[in-house]
């Protein structure tokens, strides 16, 4: 009473679709999926399309995003970030007042209440937590620097929707704004949150790059990307590839071909954008004359910038650029299961004993390691053979699998655990299983 009873396979709500042998899934034909993080979070039952640009994710797609959401938050609270939550449904008057109802065109999703006022669906959110803190009459320095932020859905009507989750017109963002005293002081946090963005990416073990990058309709004077390189990514990127210099073409003036500190060749590639930074100054407080008072008692506008991270998009980048052909790897951090046990077939004459050992093995995890053991699913698929269920378990991307093969019946017990990120097989008894996840980190 009280453990957490691992998850059985049957009655997780993740509608299977996995290829049968080399079949790759045929690309190209009008609704056809466009790039492999898209087909695989298909088959892999991870999301299901509602509409053009619009998908419902599923249970384990559900959990690896609120796994990344609690890194997101370990991170941004280190920073000293508050969480908040801002309405989807944005007023018209500060986008007109801001100059962005006009300047973002058709990609703003735009409606009409009953009363005949105008609303948006926010893509983003400078004009409303500006309003917000514009609002706090006897805001002080002393209550700076502020750091705001949320994970909300957004919305933009994208012309052309593709590539699954990639480029979505409802997806999650991670978005923070900051309020500072000087422009010294909003330069200080905007470092800051760079290097958190790129602690974050490392412990989740993605190949990104940090890029100069335009401003675009959010504005501002400095502005970065962070950018994981994959050839289907949408942006184009150069790079000196002693580390010096990196960033998307479109803020090179004319075609830039070696690096402006040691002269080496840059390189090209594309990259699929992840985070995107923005020093913005006074471009919104002024604005909404959001003000503190400073040192001297006097009002002063506050010194913001803004900072974006794609929470719907870094879960399929990461499949896209860290998975197979066929089958879905994920940053072990996130995966939404760590763990899928493997009984015998039913029939087999190791079916009793072998269901057995394995329950003895769950019980030593669910006592030793009790995090890991509500993370775990059992493959209870027994009419399926054990080769059939390791492949499917294979393409689903769990980041250790544990099979109650012949070996289980041994004395002591010996289970196969494939350590998929490390691409290995290991024969262990249930202790060496407990010591082998015990280094397991689940957020």
């Amino acid at each position: 009473p009280g453990r957490p009873r691992w998850l059985l396979l049957s009655q997780l709500f993740q509608p299977l679709s996995l290829p049968v042998g080399g079949e790759g899934g045929c690309e190209g034909r009008p609704g056809e999926p466009t790039c492999r993080s898209q087909r695989l979070m298909l088959q892999g039952g991870l999301i299901h399309p509602a509409s053009p640009g619009c998908y419902c994710y599923l249970p384990p797609t559900v959990r690896a995003m609120e796994k990344l959401i609690r890194v997101m938050d370990e991170e941004m609270q280190a920073l000293g970030g508050q969480k908040l939550n801002l309405p989807s449904l944005s007023s018209a008057e500060p986008w007109r007042a801001s100059g962005r109802w006009d300047q973002m065109g058709p990609e703003l999703f735009r409606l009409v209440d009953r009363h005949n006022h105008s609303y948006c669906l926010g893509p983003t959110h400078e004009e409303a937590v500006t309003e917000l803190v514009a609002s706090q009459s006897s805001l002080s320095y002393k209550q700076l620097p502020l750091r705001l932020y949320q994970v909300t859905r957004k919305f933009r009507d994208e012309p052309k929707p593709r590539f699954g989750l990639l480029r979505s017109r409802e997806f999650y963002m991670k978005d923070m704004y900051t309020f500072d005293a000087s422009e010294e002081a909003a330069r200080h946090t905007y470092g800051q949150v760079c290097d958190a963005y790129c602690r974050l990416f490392s412990r989740l073990g993605l190949p990104f790059v940090k890029v100069q990058a335009a401003t675009g309709s959010i504005g501002g004077t400095t502005s970065h990307e962070f950018q994981l390189p994959a050839d289907i990514g949408e942006d184009r990127l150069v790079l000196c590839p002693e580390g010096h210099f990196a960033a998307n073409v479109e803020t090179l003036n004319g075609e830039q071909t070696s690096c402006p500190t040691c002269g080496e060749r840059l390189t090209k590639t594309k990259g699929i954008e992840v985070g995107h930074t923005f020093f913005l100054g006074t471009k919104y407080s002024s604005v909404s004359n959001a003000v503190f008072s400073s040192h001297e008692n006097k009002p002063q506008l506050a010194q913001m910038g803004c900072y974006g991270l794609g929470v719907t998009r870094i879960l399929a980048a990461s499949i896209e650029v860290l998975s197979t052909e066929d089958s879905i790897r994920w940053p072990s951090l996130i995966a939404p299961y760590q763990l899928c046990f493997i009984p015998p077939k039913r029939g087999s004459k190791e079916e009793e004993e072998g269901v057995a050992r394995l329950e003895q093995v769950y019980d030593h995890l669910a006592k030793a390691l009790p995090h890991l053991a509500s993370d775990s699913v059992l493959d209870d698929r027994t009419q399926l053979t054990i080769g059939k269920r390791l492949k499917d378990a294979n393409k689903l991307g769990y980041p250790y699998v544990v099979i109650a093969g012949k070996r289980a019946c041994e004395d002591p017990p010996v289970f196969e655990v494939w350590n998929q990120n490390a691409g290995e097989v290991l024969f262990l008894t249930k202790e060496g299983i407990t010591e082998l996840l015990s280094k397991v980190q689940v957020p």
